[in-house]
């Protein structure tokens, strides 16, 4: 159940709002430009992040009560995306990382009394690797328990360091084969499958999710091929998450001028579903 949802503070200007402010002329494009260098400075170095919104929220996004920080960006284009208003990093808020680490103090006895924690989702919180390796290893210096929500795809960017300091990684694993992969997210599935070979041989604990769309991910040979993916997992697969599809998205895929191709599609059968579950099962895997 959602405790709070609220857009982040923003802190710092870009840099056409700097112009303006300056006013016109070569002084103002001066300061502009000198805004937007030290803008991209500040998110290559952690000092800084492009978030869209947070929430405190008990019973999803990991164990127990969760600070879960949305970050802004994706490098797929999944086409049942629920959160497309979080696909472009110029649509979220810049937020220095005192105010994330400021947050997250403020819940530590939430936290320690639910068995919660943080949880960096997105969007792809992996397209801001610096700014979410700052926040983890804050995070695990105060004792508070971390998540990460990614698909996968920018597995290569997360260094050793930073999956030392990532208790948990909620993994879409959103089909099974390249193409349909390809298909559904505009991009390739190599990338996840060796994100989840490295958490494997790490020993970082998985909560693989799948989404079941009715036309693109239900067909029962699919279904085979992503249980073998989480099969190879099995020592840290802690738990497969089968989730049906809702089109509770479109309203802001409209709002955004943007195609939603699955207008007219309806959620899984509970049939279906059940089917997609027992695939899993039959591989030994936790099933919820």
């Amino acid at each position: 159940m959602t405790q709070s949802t609220e857009a982040p503070g923003l802190l710092s200007e870009p840099g056409a709002a700097a112009a303006r402010r300056a006013g016109a002329g070569t002084e103002g494009m001066a300061e502009a430009e000198l805004g937007r260098s030290q803008r991209l400075r500040a998110l290559r170095s952690g000092e800084l992040a492009s978030l869209h919104s947070w929430e405190l929220v008990t019973a999803v996004d990991g164990p127990g009560t969760r600070l879960t920080l949305f970050f802004a960006g994706c490098p797929l284009r999944c086409v049942y995306c629920h959160n497309p208003d979080t696909m472009e990093m110029r649509r979220g808020s810049d937020v220095e990382l005192g105010e994330v680490l400021r947050r997250i103090r403020r819940y530590r006895r939430v936290f320690t009394a639910t068995g919660g924690g943080i949880t960096l989702s997105g969007g792809e919180v992996l397209m801001q690797p610096a700014f979410a390796a700052a926040v983890l290893r804050a995070a695990q210096e105060m004792g508070v328990h971390t998540a990460i929500d990614t698909s996968g795809f920018l597995g290569a960017v997360a260094s050793d360091a930073m999956l030392a300091d990532v208790d948990l990684v909620l993994l879409d694993v959103k089909s099974g084969s390249e193409d349909s992969y390809r298909a559904l997210t505009g991009q390739a599935l190599q990338p996840t499958i060796d994100f989840g070979d490295r958490l494997a041989a790490r020993g970082v604990p998985i909560w693989l999710r799948f989404v079941v769309v009715p036309g693109w991910t239900d067909d029962a040979r699919d279904v085979e091929q992503v249980a073998d993916i989480a099969a190879r997992w099995r020592d840290v697969v802690e738990r497969v998450e089968v989730l049906p599809f809702h089109n509770m998205g479109q309203d802001k895929w409209d709002g955004l001028g943007m195609e939603y191709r699955l207008r007219d599609a309806q959620p899984p059968t509970p049939e279906v579903v059940e089917r997609v579950r027992e695939q899993f099962r039959a591989r030994g895997l936790t099933v919820h």
